[in-house]
């Protein structure tokens, strides 16, 4: 490093040192839980916090393919370009799919209709659950900022 870096400079590598730790600790930690369960699954909404964790997980078996399956639970309430992200990333990357459907779990009487002006997020974590207990997995990835 040259004498006339500058201070924002020197902040930037910083940052950008402390980033590589940070994902090279996210990729060591799915990586042993992967080692340490039988059937691990990946949950993703679309959403960037679950891009990003789909993000580390391939990058953390590059060059093999993801070991496990990536679930959405759908809502039916999402935006088609999300839906047509999901699919685009699945294809490109080769994974196995799940969706667990609300609306499935709604007809199968699992869980109350909230009806057309209803939210479906609260009802998310039935058909998440069912979703675990029926598939058999014993780990769950999900992605979520800390703030």
């Amino acid at each position: 490093m040259s004498a006339v870096t500058s201070q924002n400079e020197l902040e930037i590598l910083a940052s950008r040192s402390h980033l590589d730790r940070l994902e090279a600790e996210a990729i060591t930690i799915i990586r042993e839980v992967v080692s340490g369960c039988e059937s691990p699954v990946l949950l993703f909404s679309g959403g960037k916090d679950s891009a990003v964790l789909l993000w580390l997980a391939i990058k953390a078996f590059t060059p093999a393919r993801l070991p496990f399956p990536v679930m959405q639970v759908d809502t039916g309430h999402n935006f088609p370009e999300v839906i047509d992200y999901r699919d685009e990333f699945v294809r490109t990357y080769g994974l196995e799919l799940i969706v667990a459907s609300v609306q499935e779990s709604i007809d199968r009487g699992d869980i109350p209709d909230p009806g057309p002006t209803g939210s479906r997020n609260r009802q998310q974590a039935v058909t998440l659950l069912t979703a675990i207990r029926t598939n058999k997995f014993d780990a769950a990835f999900g992605g979520g900022r800390r703030d």
